[in-house]
Protein backbone atom coordinates (compact mmCIF):
# COMPACT_ATOMS: atom_id res chain seq x y z
CA UNK A 1 0.00 0.00 0.00
CA UNK A 2 1.01 3.65 -0.13
CA UNK A 3 1.58 6.69 2.03
CA UNK A 4 -1.09 9.30 1.23
CA UNK A 5 -1.52 12.93 2.26
CA UNK A 6 -5.10 14.12 2.74
CA UNK A 7 -5.40 17.91 2.46
CA UNK A 8 -8.83 18.75 3.87
CA UNK A 9 -9.94 21.42 6.37
CA UNK A 10 -13.22 19.74 7.36
CA UNK A 11 -12.25 17.56 10.38
CA UNK A 12 -15.11 15.08 10.03
CA UNK A 13 -14.50 14.53 6.31
CA UNK A 14 -10.75 14.26 6.89
CA UNK A 15 -11.36 11.55 9.50
CA UNK A 16 -13.71 9.70 7.16
CA UNK A 17 -11.21 9.87 4.30
CA UNK A 18 -8.37 8.71 6.51
CA UNK A 19 -10.50 5.85 7.86
CA UNK A 20 -11.45 4.67 4.38
CA UNK A 21 -7.86 4.76 3.16
CA UNK A 22 -6.45 3.06 6.25
CA UNK A 23 -8.98 0.25 5.94
CA UNK A 24 -7.63 -0.21 2.41
CA UNK A 25 -4.16 -0.61 3.94
CA UNK A 26 -2.65 2.83 3.28
CA UNK A 27 -0.72 5.05 5.68
CA UNK A 28 -2.42 8.44 5.90
CA UNK A 29 -1.21 11.88 7.00
CA UNK A 30 -3.45 14.94 7.23
CA UNK A 31 -2.98 18.66 6.58
CA UNK A 32 -5.79 21.16 7.17
CA UNK A 33 -4.03 24.15 5.56
CA UNK A 34 -2.38 24.57 2.17
CA UNK A 35 0.89 25.93 3.57
CA UNK A 36 1.24 22.94 5.89
CA UNK A 37 0.51 20.59 3.00
CA UNK A 38 3.25 22.16 0.87
CA UNK A 39 5.77 21.84 3.72
CA UNK A 40 4.85 18.19 4.25
CA UNK A 41 5.06 17.38 0.53
CA UNK A 42 8.50 18.98 0.45
CA UNK A 43 9.75 16.97 3.45
CA UNK A 44 8.00 13.58 3.19
CA UNK A 45 7.89 10.88 0.45
CA UNK A 46 4.17 10.69 -0.25
CA UNK A 47 2.89 8.47 -3.05
CA UNK A 48 -0.32 10.43 -3.62
CA UNK A 49 -2.10 13.62 -2.49
CA UNK A 50 -5.86 14.02 -2.08
CA UNK A 51 -6.47 17.76 -2.29
CA UNK A 52 -9.52 19.81 -1.32
CA UNK A 53 -9.87 23.14 -3.11
CA UNK A 54 -11.62 25.15 -0.39
CA UNK A 55 -8.74 25.55 2.08
CA UNK A 56 -8.69 28.37 4.66
CA UNK A 57 -5.31 29.90 3.76
CA UNK A 58 -4.36 29.05 0.17
CA UNK A 59 -6.82 28.07 -2.53
CA UNK A 60 -6.39 24.45 -3.57
CA UNK A 61 -5.69 25.48 -7.15
CA UNK A 62 -2.76 27.58 -5.92
CA UNK A 63 -1.49 24.63 -3.87
CA UNK A 64 -1.65 22.49 -7.01
CA UNK A 65 0.21 25.17 -9.01
CA UNK A 66 3.02 25.28 -6.45
CA UNK A 67 3.28 21.49 -6.31
CA UNK A 68 3.78 21.32 -10.08
CA UNK A 69 5.97 24.44 -10.23
CA UNK A 70 8.39 22.81 -7.79
CA UNK A 71 8.65 19.80 -10.09
CA UNK A 72 6.73 17.36 -7.90
CA UNK A 73 5.30 14.60 -10.09
CA UNK A 74 3.36 12.68 -7.45
CA UNK A 75 -0.29 12.01 -8.34
CA UNK A 76 -2.84 14.57 -7.13
CA UNK A 77 -6.53 13.69 -6.79
CA UNK A 78 -8.66 16.80 -6.42
CA UNK A 79 -11.68 16.23 -4.18
CA UNK A 80 -14.07 19.17 -4.00
CA UNK A 81 -17.64 20.43 -3.85
CA UNK A 82 -17.00 22.65 -6.89
CA UNK A 83 -18.85 20.71 -9.57
CA UNK A 84 -18.76 23.21 -12.43
CA UNK A 85 -17.19 21.84 -15.61
CA UNK A 86 -14.93 24.91 -15.72
CA UNK A 87 -13.47 23.98 -12.34
CA UNK A 88 -12.77 20.44 -13.47
CA UNK A 89 -11.05 21.68 -16.61
CA UNK A 90 -8.99 24.18 -14.60
CA UNK A 91 -7.89 21.51 -12.14
CA UNK A 92 -6.83 19.07 -14.85
CA UNK A 93 -5.05 21.81 -16.79
CA UNK A 94 -3.11 22.80 -13.66
CA UNK A 95 -1.79 19.27 -13.29
CA UNK A 96 -4.38 17.29 -11.32
CA UNK A 97 -4.36 13.61 -12.23
CA UNK A 98 -8.01 13.05 -11.33
CA UNK A 99 -11.00 15.03 -10.06
CA UNK A 100 -13.84 13.87 -7.82
CA UNK A 101 -16.86 15.88 -6.72
CA UNK A 102 -18.31 15.64 -3.19
CA UNK A 103 -20.28 13.73 -2.10
CA UNK A 104 -18.55 10.57 -3.28
CA UNK A 105 -18.72 6.83 -2.75
CA UNK A 106 -15.82 5.42 -0.71
CA UNK A 107 -15.53 2.47 -3.08
CA UNK A 108 -15.05 4.76 -6.07
CA UNK A 109 -12.44 6.78 -4.19
CA UNK A 110 -10.51 3.60 -3.39
CA UNK A 111 -10.66 2.47 -7.03
CA UNK A 112 -9.40 5.83 -8.29
CA UNK A 113 -6.58 5.82 -5.74
CA UNK A 114 -5.53 2.33 -6.87
CA UNK A 115 -5.60 3.41 -10.52
CA UNK A 116 -3.49 6.51 -9.85
CA UNK A 117 -0.93 4.53 -7.86
CA UNK A 118 -0.67 1.91 -10.61
CA UNK A 119 -0.25 4.60 -13.24
CA UNK A 120 2.45 6.37 -11.23
CA UNK A 121 4.39 3.09 -11.06
CA UNK A 122 4.01 2.45 -14.78
CA UNK A 123 1.63 -0.48 -14.31
CA UNK A 124 -1.36 -0.81 -16.64
CA UNK A 125 -2.79 -3.77 -14.76
CA UNK A 126 -3.35 -4.35 -11.06
CA UNK A 127 -1.71 -7.79 -11.40
CA UNK A 128 2.10 -7.87 -11.57
CA UNK A 129 4.39 -10.88 -11.92
CA UNK A 130 7.96 -10.94 -10.61
CA UNK A 131 9.54 -14.30 -11.25
CA UNK A 132 7.37 -16.85 -9.45
CA UNK A 133 5.63 -14.11 -7.43
CA UNK A 134 2.23 -12.75 -8.52
CA UNK A 135 0.91 -9.59 -6.84
CA UNK A 136 -2.62 -8.23 -7.20
CA UNK A 137 -2.53 -4.60 -6.11
CA UNK A 138 -6.30 -4.18 -6.30
CA UNK A 139 -6.84 -6.99 -3.77
CA UNK A 140 -3.56 -6.56 -1.86
CA UNK A 141 -2.78 -10.25 -2.29
CA UNK A 142 0.34 -12.13 -3.31
CA UNK A 143 0.97 -15.73 -4.28
CA UNK A 144 3.79 -17.99 -5.40
CA UNK A 145 2.35 -20.57 -7.73
CA UNK A 146 -0.71 -21.95 -5.93
CA UNK A 147 0.60 -20.83 -2.55
CA UNK A 148 -1.17 -17.71 -1.27
CA UNK A 149 1.04 -15.64 1.03
CA UNK A 150 -0.46 -14.68 4.37
CA UNK A 151 0.82 -11.10 4.57
CA UNK A 152 0.10 -8.57 7.27
CA UNK A 153 -0.57 -4.98 6.18
CA UNK A 154 2.97 -3.73 6.80
CA UNK A 155 4.52 -6.80 5.19
CA UNK A 156 2.45 -6.17 2.07
CA UNK A 157 3.48 -2.49 2.11
CA UNK A 158 7.19 -3.38 2.26
CA UNK A 159 6.81 -5.99 -0.51
CA UNK A 160 4.91 -3.50 -2.67
CA UNK A 161 7.61 -0.84 -2.25
CA UNK A 162 10.39 -3.31 -3.08
CA UNK A 163 8.43 -4.64 -6.06
CA UNK A 164 7.98 -1.12 -7.42
CA UNK A 165 11.79 -0.93 -7.67
CA UNK A 166 12.59 -4.56 -8.47
CA UNK A 167 16.30 -5.13 -9.04
CA UNK A 168 17.21 -1.78 -7.48
CA UNK A 169 18.25 -0.80 -3.98
CA UNK A 170 15.55 0.70 -1.77
CA UNK A 171 17.04 2.34 1.29
CA UNK A 172 15.81 1.61 4.80
CA UNK A 173 15.07 5.32 5.20
CA UNK A 174 12.91 5.37 2.09
CA UNK A 175 10.99 2.30 3.19
CA UNK A 176 10.40 3.83 6.61
CA UNK A 177 9.23 7.12 5.09
CA UNK A 178 6.90 5.50 2.59
CA UNK A 179 5.11 2.98 4.80
CA UNK A 180 4.77 4.83 8.10
CA UNK A 181 2.74 7.98 8.72
CA UNK A 182 4.26 11.21 10.06
CA UNK A 183 2.99 10.74 13.63
CA UNK A 184 3.29 6.95 13.84
CA UNK A 185 5.79 5.59 16.37
CA UNK A 186 8.44 3.58 14.53
CA UNK A 187 10.79 1.19 16.32
CA UNK A 188 14.44 1.48 15.17
CA UNK A 189 14.44 -2.06 13.76
CA UNK A 190 10.85 -2.07 12.39
CA UNK A 191 11.87 -2.35 8.73
CA UNK A 192 14.34 -5.16 9.48
CA UNK A 193 11.57 -7.08 11.27
CA UNK A 194 9.17 -6.80 8.34
CA UNK A 195 11.86 -7.72 5.81
CA UNK A 196 12.80 -10.80 7.87
CA UNK A 197 9.15 -11.91 8.01
CA UNK A 198 8.78 -11.39 4.26
CA UNK A 199 11.88 -13.44 3.53
CA UNK A 200 10.48 -16.37 5.49
CA UNK A 201 7.18 -16.19 3.64
CA UNK A 202 8.80 -15.89 0.19
CA UNK A 203 11.10 -18.87 0.79
CA UNK A 204 11.94 -21.29 -0.65
CA UNK A 205 10.49 -20.74 -4.12
CA UNK A 206 9.86 -16.99 -4.30
CA UNK A 207 12.09 -14.05 -5.22
CA UNK A 208 14.87 -13.25 -2.77
CA UNK A 209 15.26 -10.03 -0.81
CA UNK A 210 18.97 -9.15 -0.65
CA UNK A 211 20.48 -6.85 1.95
CA UNK A 212 22.99 -4.40 0.51
CA UNK A 213 25.00 -3.54 3.58
CA UNK A 214 24.91 0.13 4.45
CA UNK A 215 22.41 0.91 1.69
CA UNK A 216 19.16 -1.05 1.89
CA UNK A 217 17.31 -3.93 0.23
CA UNK A 218 16.84 -5.32 -3.27
CA UNK A 219 14.02 -7.59 -4.47
CA UNK A 220 15.56 -9.89 -7.11
CA UNK A 221 13.34 -10.99 -9.96
CA UNK A 222 14.81 -14.49 -9.73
Amino acid sequence: MARILVVEDDPSLARALAGTLRLAGHSVDHADHGALALDMIHDEPFALVILDLGLPDIDGFDVLKRIRREGEKLPVLVLTARDMVENRIAGLDLGADDYMVKPFEPGELEARVRALLRRSQGEASSVVTIGSLTMDHARATASIGDRVLDLRRREWAVLERLAAHVGRVVTKERLTGEIFGYDEPVAPNAVEVYVARLRRKLEPDGPAIRTVRGLGYVLDAG
